[in-house]
Formats: C-alpha cells, sequence, structure tokens
C-alpha cells in the first residue's frame, strides 16, 4: 500500500532527525570541552522497487561518526606540559590503572591534546586519568632505536620534581693573546698564569692553572712559549706541557705556527683541540688551530684573556619540564643545565576516522583505522608537539545551532507527513458507513 509506505517512511524521518538531534546535542554540550571532535549524522535514502506505475517510499536511514580527522584552535596556556598536535598525529597515553601494575605492556590510547601535570607519584596525568607515554632516555639524553610498529618499549612518563642533576665539563676553550715582546732578547718576562673552573664527574668543582712561559733568546726573539697545565684535583701535578711558537710572517704573524707536546694528550692540528685527562674524565681543551686567528695569538705587549668557555655544570635542582616541538622532554635545572629525558613520539594512522571512541577525547585502534606507526614529530606525515597550548573544541556552535533549526523544521514536516497519512486512512475508513 502506498499510504502504508509513506507512513513507514514518515516514521524513518522522525529517527533519522532524531538521530541527528542527537549529534546536534553532543557537539554543542562539549562546545568547551578540548579536544573535542564533533559528531555528523548523514542521510541515506533507501529505495523499495513496487509494481509499474506504482511508487512506494522506501524512507531514509542514517549513519553517524567522529570526524577525528578534523583538528580544532590552539590555545595557549601557563602550563608547560598542556600540550596539543599540531598536524597529523596523535599522542600516546595508557590509563592510570595500569600504571604501577606488574609487567611493561600499557593498553595504548590515542589523544591531540591533554592537560598533563605530575600526580603524587610523578607521572605526567590529564584530568581525566590519562598518563602521558614516551620513550625513556639514556644517561647521556640519546633515544634508543626502539621499534616503530609496536609499544611495547613505551613507558609512562614519570619525574621526580625532588632531582638533583650535574653535568661534568668535557669541553673548554681557550683564546689568551700572549704578548710578542716577552720572547724578546733581553725582555726579562715573567710566566703568565690562568686559571679555568670545570666540574668533575661527581659534580664538585675543579680547577686547571695553565701557565705560560716565554722562551727568552740571547738574541732576536723567539715567539716560543711553555704552556704548562696543572690540575687542582691532582694536588697541583703537571697534567701537560707543550711548546707553543708564533707565526711572524706578514699575513699570518701572530698566529699559532706550531704545538708540540712535551707531555700529557696530543694536539690535534685539525681541530685545534688537546685531549687532558682530568680527574677520571677526558676534557677537549680548544686553543685554535694553526695559521687562524681563532684562539691563540702572540701580538703587541698585552697578556689579553680574550675569552674562556667551559661546559658543564655543578647539581642543580629541577626547576621546570618542557616538551619541545620534536617531542623530547626536557627537565631544566636552576644551574642551567638541561637534559633530555623522555621522548613523544607522534601515533599515526592511515584513517585517524576509523578509530574507536573512548572517553576523554581519547582513541583507541581499531580494524578501520589500520595499523599504526610510531613517528618522530615533525617527519614523515606527522606534524608538532606544541607545549603552553591545547587544542580547542571542533564544535562551531553556529553552525551547530543552524542546523538545529533545520533538524526541528525536517522533524515537524516528518509528523506532519505522519498526520496527513492518518487522516487519509480515516478517510478510507469513512467511505462506508
Amino acid at each position: 500500500m502506498t499510504l502504508s509506505s509513506s507512513l513507514n517512511a514518515g516514521v524513518a524521518g522522525l529517527s533519522a532527525h532524531a538521530s541527528q538531534l542527537a549529534t546536534i546535542s553532543d557537539n554543542i554540550a562539549n562546545s568547551s570541552t578540548p579536544g573535542y571532535k564533533r559528531a555528523v549524522t548523514d542521510f541515506h535514502s533507501m529505495v523499495i522497487d513496487g509494481s509499474a506505475g506504482v511508487y512506494t517510499a522506501g524512507g531514509v536511514r542514517t549513519t553517524s561518526q567522529r570526524l577525528v580527522d578534523e583538528r580544532g584552535a590552539i590555545l595557549s596556556t601557563s602550563n608547560p606540559t598542556d600540550l596539543a598536535v599540531q598536524g597529523r598525529g596523535f599522542l600516546p597515553v595508557t590509563s592510570e590503572v595500569y600504571v604501577g601494575l606488574d609487567g611493561s605492556d600499557y593498553p595504548m590510547s590515542l589523544v591531540t591534546t591533554g592537560s598533563f601535570r605530575l600526580d603524587e607519584d610523578g607521572y605526567l596525568t590529564s584530568p581525566g586519568g590519562l598518563v602521558l607515554m614516551g620513550w625513556p632516555a639514556e644517561a647521556d639524553g640519546t633515544i634508543s632505536n626502539y621499534a616503530r610498529d609496536t609499544s611495547n618499549a613505551l613507558e609512562p612518563v614519570q619525574i621526580n620534581p625532588a632531582q638533583f642533576a650535574a653535568a661534568p665539563t668535557t669541553e673548554m676553550g681557550l683564546a689568551v693573546n700572549l704578548p710578542a715582546t716577552s720572547t724578546e732578547a733581553g725582555s726579562g718576562a715573567l710566566p703568565e698564569e690562568i686559571s679555568i673552573e670545570y666540574f668533575d664527574n661527581l659534580g664538585k668543582s675543579q680547577s686547571v692553572t695553565i701557565t705560560f712561559t716565554p722562551t727568552i733568546p740571547a738574541t732576536g726573539e723567539s715567539n716560543t712559549w711553555t704552556m704548562e697545565i696543572t690540575d687542582s684535583a691532582a694536588a697541583g701535578a703537571t697534567i701537560g706541557e707543550y711548546t707553543l711558537v708564533f707565526e711572524d710572517s706578514p699575513t699570518a704573524g701572530g698566529t699559532l705556527a706550531s704545538v708540540t707536546p712535551v707531555s700529557g694528550g696530543a694536539y690535534d692540528p685539525v681541530t685545534g683541540q688537546i685531549s687532558l685527562a682530568l680527574n677520571g674524565t677526558t676534557v677537549a681543551l680548544d686553543i685554535g688551530t694553526l695559521n687562524s686567528f681563532s684562539g691563540m695569538s702572540q701580538l703587541s705587549d698585552v697578556f689579553a684573556p680574550n675569552s674562556i668557555t667551559k661546559n658543564g655544570s655543578p647539581p642543580g635542582v629541577l626547576t621546570t619540564v618542557e616538551v619541545d616541538a620534536n617531542g623530547y622532554v626536557h627537565a631544566y635545572f636552576d644551574t642551567g643545565l638541561s637534559q633530555v629525558i623522555y621522548q613523544i613520539p607522534l601515533v599515526d594512522v592511515p584513517n585517524p576516522n576509523g578509530l574507536k571512541i573512548n572517553d576523554d577525547q581519547s582513541y583507541a585502534i581499531s580494524a578501520d583505522s589500520g595499523d599504526f606507526f610510531l613517528w618522530d614529530a615533525g617527519d614523515g606525515p606527522t606534524g608538532e608537539v606544541v607545549g603552553y597550548a591545547q587544542e580547542q573544541s571542533r564544535t562551531d556552535v553556529a553552525h551547530e545551532l543552524t542546523t538545529l533549526i533545520q533538524t526541528q523544521r525536517a522533524y515537524s514536516s516528518n509528523a506532519k507527513v505522519i498526520q496527513t497519512v492518518d487522516e487519509m486512512l480515516q478517510e478510507t475508513t469513512n467511505i462506508k458507513r
């Protein structure tokens, strides 16, 4: 019956627009939820073949999906571990209920943003109980070559806010001008001395003393100095002695002509560095390359330490933790030292809209999403990690309200169809009285 099919189509229309109303209400309710992805309802017509010359209404059906691949605007915050992904990719997280359990296999979920803060155990946790995961760094800050098609190596990011850290000195730079007049015959010049602080493997402050003694000839000028290096950690013992000869040519006058070791580590003419053995560690002392105006020089009559540099730091207290654009988690200390402690990869899947939807704007891998891959942030198809930021809801309230009006009108129209069919059926039953 044509009237019956019209009635069924009207009922299907009411159900379809009720489904659309549900997605609209969900979108509007989450218009202030960070990282929320709007849901949409798609309508599909249903066709039923009738007899020749007679049209049978098939009605309508709907499908709903969440547009995970759409990204909201990124808003700046004051928390360094508020994170958002700018571009493609997801942050790996796990539920706090799995943290602390025996075993190292943490079920992985995905988010595009999160407000992570330290909980009572030092884990970076969101208000919804999701814990950020990453690859732990080695002691020197490097990240091992982990497999990218599995999450087994990912660990919950845990930070000890009371930790101390120090960095031993591994490099020193010395740019000193020695007076050329001191190597002239009859100058009577005394040795020049300079001291440089360094930090040993335990973060203790030590120092090397470098003494420059001119070679004074009977006649003319030698342009030669003896550089002696002593170490306070070795009770002032000499750890290296070198003969420095300077050029006096018109084009390269005052630059190093040669460096000859008497004792201690070798001088590398390519890098301009001397290898020093200091209290259980090796330090590269850069005095400049040969025939170069950087590093050591011998000009005029002035002793001038132009530049003295070194790396390393004494023990410091953790002050803040930040995540850079490539996903590296840096711990910053009050001495200026920074250490890489984790790397947060970005997870990518072929079909983001096929991910399984979970609570708290999190997602799980499904057969429809395809297999995942763990990328370094900024590599491949993935975007960057943004700290001090959160992704806002993808809901456009104005658009949703406009769609709400259309849905209301369409729902009323379908109800009118049912009312009309009812009246026509009533007329049919009134034919015989």
